[in-house]
């Protein structure tokens, strides 16, 4: 069985997280997801994830922590293994260069888009782990803040 390594980012910014859209040339087009890919050679998940969203969203990203992966067959003998990590965003302009459109969704209306299979044990994850993770976020800022990191 092969394992597919992908990584995918739960970007956190006023307390509501990006969701993209998967564009017309891409498999599972019309599903949301959140935005990552596939590990390359000996890069780390971390590295693979910011190069990811600049090379699909054009903005940096901090990652902040890793979250609950969870592992999808789409097809068989091929399993990807999915690793979120939340994220805050750092800087730039998002240009879409991939999906078809993002959204700023809260914690309530997660469920409202439909989701790719892969991505919904990270949104159950997500909505479960809500307040743990804007404490995290919280923390973090606060140490940016009093470190100037």
């Amino acid at each position: 069985m092969e394992v597919i390594l992908v990584t995918c980012a739960v970007i956190f910014s006023d307390k509501r997280v990006l969701c993209a859209l998967r564009s017309e040339t891409m498999h599972l087009s019309g599903f949301w997801e959140f935005p990552g890919g596939k590990i390359e050679g000996k890069e780390s998940p971390e590295d693979c994830l910011i190069r990811e969203i600049r090379e699909e969203l054009a903005i940096s990203i901090r990652i902040i922590s890793a979250m609950k992966s969870n592992e999808h067959s789409y097809t068989e003998g091929k399993v990807l293994r999915l690793m979120p990590f939340a994220c805050t965003w750092e800087s730039g302009n998002i240009d879409l260069l991939e999906h078809e459109q993002v959204r700023w969704l809260t914690k309530e209306e997660l469920k409202s888009v439909k989701w790719a299979p892969a991505d919904l044990p990270i949104v159950e994850d997500l909505i479960g782990n809500w307040n743990n993770i804007q404490e995290q976020l919280v923390d973090w800022e606060q140490r940016k803040i009093r470190y100037g990191c």
